[in-house]
C-alpha cells in the first residue's frame, strides 16, 4: 500500500474517537477493520502510519494514546490512569495504563495530562486522600507551592508540595501535607526533576 488516503485516516480517527467516548477504551485492529471495511492486515497498515504521523500512538497492536484525537470538537479529552503513587512515601510510579478517562476541556483546561490513584495520608491537608485521582499536568517547572509529582533523592516518584531552596543545605524541599501526623516533615533532594503538576483532584466515590 503505497499511498494512505487521508480521508479514510480520518475517518478511522473519528471511528476511534467516538468509540472510546461511548465504551472509555479503545477499539481492536479487527474492529476498526471491520468498522472501516477493511481486511485487517490493512487496517494495521494504516495503524502503523498513522503512529508515524503522530495522529494517535499505536504499539504491539494497541492504541495507546489518542493525542489528536482528545482535541475533537466535543470538548473531551483522554487521560490515561497509569496506578498509583504513594502520598506518604516516595514510590515509582505505575507505568502500566490501566485505562483512559474522559474527561472535559471546559473544567479542566487543555494540555497533556495523566491520572495517578494517590495512596497514603501525607497530601490530607491538601485534600488529597486515599484512593482520590489526581490530574498531573504534564510540564518540567513549577512555582513554590504547588503540588508536583517529583524524583526523590533515589529517583522515585512522590506526591509532595514544592517548597523552594532550603537556606542551609542548598537542598530542594518537598513538603509532606498533613501536619497532624508529619508534623514539619520535609524530604530534602539535590535537584528538582518533575513528572508534572498536580491540577485537580477527582474524589473516590
Amino acid at each position: 500500500m503505497r499511498h494512505k488516503d487521508p480521508d479514510l485516516m480520518q475517518r478511522i480517527s473519528d471511528y476511534i474517537g467516538d468509540y472510546y467516548r461511548e465504551n472509555h477504551s479503545t477499539p481492536t485492529t479487527r474492529e476498526i477493520s471491520s468498522a472501516m471495511g477493511l481486511a485487517p492486515a490493512t487496517g494495521y497498515k494504516y495503524l502503523v502510519e498513522m503512529d508515524k504521523q503522530g495522529l494517535l500512538s499505536y504499539q504491539d497492536g494497541v492504541i495507546t494514546n489518542l493525542p489528536k484525537i482528545s482535541k475533537t470538537k466535543t470538548g473531551y479529552f483522554s487521560a490515561p490512569l497509569v496506578g498509583s503513587i504513594r502520598c506518604g512515601d516516595p514510590e515509582t510510579e505505575e507505568e502500566h495504563v490501566e485505562m483512559y478517562v474522559s474527561l472535559p476541556e471546559a473544567i479542566f483546561g487543555k494540555g497533556q495530562f495523566y491520572l495517578l490513584r494517590a495512596a497514603g495520608d501525607s497530601m490530607v491537608d491538601a485534600d488529597i486522600e486515599e484512593g482520590d485521582l489526581v490530574l498531573i499536568r504534564k510540564q518540567p517547572d513549577c512555582e513554590i507551592g504547588d503540588i508536583v509529582v517529583a524524583l526523590d533523592e533515589n529517583n522515585e516518584n512522590t506526591l509532595k508540595i514544592y517548597g523552594g531552596i532550603d537556606k542551609k543545605s542548598s537542598k530542594v524541599i518537598l513538603k509532606y501535607a498533613n501536619e497532624k501526623v508529619y508534623p514539619g516533615k520535609v524530604i530534602l533532594v539535590n535537584e528538582l526533576v518533575i513528572q508534572g503538576v498536580a491540577k485537580h483532584v477527582i474524589k473516590e466515590l
